[in-house]
């Protein structure tokens, strides 16, 4: 019985270390030229949503999951959307898009 109640207790314990473990999320950025044409910039994954605005044509997703993720300029008319397929999102990392010039 002893063994049951200390197996049972150390396994809430590590169970308890695991919940805790520090997320170490990625970042998409880049930087859209005309800075005026966009006006949000979205990631999505198969599990994971994303949304930043843009300042001075600039933006960062931060906090972004592990994994592969689309992401979709909004462009104010004249100029078009802009999708960018297979972006890499690694733990801790930075996937950094460099400049994307929106066309009209």
């Amino acid at each position: 019985m002893k063994n049951k109640i200390f197996g049972l207790g150390a396994l809430a314990i590590a169970s308890a270390l695991f919940a805790f473990t520090k997320f170490d999320g990625g970042v998409i950025k880049g930087k859209v030229t005309p800075a005026e044409a966009v006006q949000q910039v979205w990631a999505m994954s198969a599990t994971d949503t994303l949304k930043s605005a843009v300042t001075n044509g600039s933006f960062e997703l931060a906090n972004a999951k592990a994994g592969t993720y689309k992401v979709y300029i909004d462009a104010a008319e004249p100029y078009k959307d802009v999708v960018k397929d297979n972006v890499q999102v690694s733990d801790g990392g930075t996937a950094d898009l460099g400049n994307i010039t929106l066309e009209k």
